[in-house]
């Protein structure tokens, strides 16, 4: 949650100054995530590879995240929004690893 300051105006005229300053907690829009899941089928190298040309990963943050997929099970590769996160997906799915948007 962030919080941000609301001038609270009941004047109606524009020279006369705001009665007083209110703070509200704002929700920030939700951010989704790709999740990769492990498989016993793809190459660490073809993993490695996808992430950095569909995920724009540098080479240490692929080979991390493709050892957390393997000794773990799932790693969050790359978090934005809906617009962006589901054409990054379906090219890994199109590449034959397991994704999804959460």
């Amino acid at each position: 949650m962030v919080c941000v300051k609301i001038h609270k105006i009941t004047a109606t005229k524009p020279e006369e100054a705001p009665e007083g300053v209110e703070q509200i907690l704002v929700q920030p829009d939700q951010e989704h995530q790709i999740i990769l899941y492990n498989d016993d089928v793809n190459t660490f190298d073809h993993v490695i590879r996808c992430l950095i040309k569909i995920c724009d990963h540098t080479f240490m943050q692929a080979e991390q995240c493709a050892y957390l997929v393997h000794f773990t099970g799932k790693c969050s590769v790359k978090t934005g929004s809906l617009e962006d996160l589901i054409p990054r997906c379906t090219a890994l799915l199109d590449e034959g690893l397991s994704a999804e948007v959460v």
